[in-house]
């Protein structure tokens, strides 16, 4: 069994697609419960690869099985977990019971189909974080699509076909250049398969890294998102259902932060370093501008999709710095804004199911009829804007640090200002929801915080102090790969163009594989490991 963790984690919620299909569509509790019963069961086999994990660089629990061989191409099943990989796969077996439990009672229609598609988006997003073999984590990436394209489009709000389309047109842009770079990636690999430790070994001249990387940082930009590619996201935000939202949120934009660390920059690490003052812009002009366009909303949800945006830069920022701090701050702060503002989302379905609406002028005065959630709020508000003991402030610290003891100095000095602008908006926006006179009639009728509701957002309020106070087991665990990654991408950055040797054509890159090395590669090390001699 330990040899298929990986899989039987994965691949559990089909189990409970299956056994939805066999229920009727009128038995809406029991379809609710077995699919929290299938993503329990999932976050439970999920903890052994956790607890068992082993602190160090090396990819862990690994599966290979051949899958598909068609002419020239060999695709493989081919996955495990990293230090990298790992937290972000316990984050979405630990968010999805809770986003299952939020359809509750937001969810009267179709529920086993909406059932299904929370399951089918699970199988696709834990795939997704594990894949090994690049064909295969293309395949992961392009159904999460599904799921959420259907989501949105049938449960979310009244402009819910606009938002849909427009996250598919977005989404798809991206996914389609990928596949294309993908399949050049290949060929320059010299066929053979779509391992991407193999991958890492090669060294590619710099005008095919330049395009490669643009090709593939274009998707995961989307994805991010970034500016200026973000304007789907407050759409999306908006008019998907309460699970929708926080599943999007929590995990699926992490996506993108997790593609640029575990491929953009590793597999072109010369074009990755040319591009990042580019990305160092754009995640300022994200972080500032979102900031201030969140000042501004009078729809809580919108805010707190502008404020996604936001964190997301100082992630970018701290990734590209390329350094220990600035690479696991980026990483802590994408499990902290998973918790955060999968929280704030679920904030909003609460007020939202007793008021139906997210009007901030029609809300005031909250905190004398709902003290608990008034409570749980102010604990996700102080984590959303990085107070000190709270998770948010250690990934924003450490990003902050790492950018300025890089060449992003100038960057971080500039990206400072959104973290006063977050407190602005956010506390701005918590006092008016919740303190002053209790205006509209209907809110004096509002009840706090019932026992599910409670149970749901315990687990999230644990987590942002537990991970604010005591951090290091969770940075312990991935700092290992994280230098392995930034060391892979230094090396081959070092790389530069050498005489050919005699009876090797001119132009080919050193650690082409034709290339006779003093040692062989490590496994996924680039030509260039300190074991290895490298021309300069």
């Amino acid at each position: 069994m330990s040899d298929m963790i990986i899989t039987l984690m994965t691949f559990s919620p089909l189990v409970g697609v299956l056994l939805l299909f066999f229920i009727p569509k009128d038995s809406h509790g029991l379809l609710r419960g077995v699919a929290l019963a299938s993503t329990i069961v999932t976050f439970l086999v999920s903890i052994p690869i956790m607890t068992g994990f082993v602190t160090n660089a090396e990819f862990q629990f690994k599966e290979f099985y051949p899958w598909i061989a068609a002419g020239p191409f060999q695709m493989n099943y081919n996955v495990g977990i990293d230090g990298i990989s790992l937290w972000l796969v316990i984050l979405t077996t630990f968010i999805m019971p809770i986003a299952v439990l939020s359809t509750w009672t937001a969810v009267e229609t179709k529920v086993k189909e909406y059932m299904i598609f929370l399951l089918l988006l699970e199988v696709g997003m834990l795939g997704a974080f594990v894949s090994l073999d690049m064909f295969l984590f293309y395949i992961f990436w392009e159904l999460m699509l599904i799921p959420m394209y259907f989501i949105i489009g049938i449960w979310g709000g009244k402009n819910r076909v606009y938002a849909t389309i427009k996250f598919f047109i977005y989404t798809m842009a991206g996914s389609l250049l990928m596949l294309v770079a993908l399949i050049v990636l290949y060929f320059k690999a010299g066929a053979g398969d779509f391992n991407l430790l193999r991958f890492y070994g090669l060294n590619l001249p710099m005008a095919t890294q330049t395009w490669l990387f643009l090709a593939f940082a274009f998707a995961f930009a989307i994805k991010v998102p970034m500016f200026p590619f973000h304007t789907w996201l407050p759409d999306a935000h908006t008019e998907a259902p309460t699970a929708g939202s926080v599943i999007l949120a929590a995990i699926l934009l992490k996506m993108g932060t997790y593609g640029y660390v575990r491929f953009a920059m590793p597999l072109f690490p010369q074009a990755s370093e040319q591009f990042t003052p580019l990305i160092a812009t754009l995640s300022v002009i994200g972080i500032i501008y979102a900031s201030l366009v969140a000042m501004v909303q009078e729809d809580v949800k919108k805010l707190v999709a502008y404020s996604s945006v936001a964190h997301l830069g100082f992630v970018m920022l701290g990734v590209f710095a390329l350094n220990q701090q600035g690479v696991a701050g980026g990483m802590l702060q994408m499990l902290n804004h998973g918790i955060s503002t999968g929280a704030l989302f679920l904030i909003v379905g609460f007020i939202y199911e007793r008021r139906h609406t997210r009007l901030i002028t029609d809300f005031g005065g909250l905190s004398k009829q709902m003290p608990i959630f008034a409570t749980i709020f102010m604990i996700v508000t102080f984590s959303s804007i990085g107070l000190p003991g709270t998770n948010g402030f250690v990934g924003e610290f450490l990003v902050l640090i790492g950018s300025f003891e890089s060449s992003l100095r100038w960057y971080t000095i500039i990206a400072t200002s959104g973290v006063i602008l977050s407190a602005v908006y956010m506390l701005w926006m918590f006092q008016r929801v919740m303190f002053g006179e209790l205006k509209n009639p209907k809110n004096k009728e509002l009840k706090d915080l019932n026992a599910r509701e409670i149970a749901i957002m315990v687990p999230l309020v644990v987590m942002i102090f537990v991970m604010g106070l005591y951090p290091k087991p969770f940075i312990d665990k991935m700092t290992p790969s994280i230098d392995k990654m930034i060391q892979i991408t230094r090396l081959k950055q070092q790389v530069v163009q050498a005489p050919a040797p005699q009876g090797m054509p001119a132009g080919m890159p050193m650690g082409h594989p034709g290339m006779p090395m003093g040692n062989p590669a490590h496994e996924g090390m680039p030509a260039g490991h300190p074991a290895m001699p490298v021309t300069k």
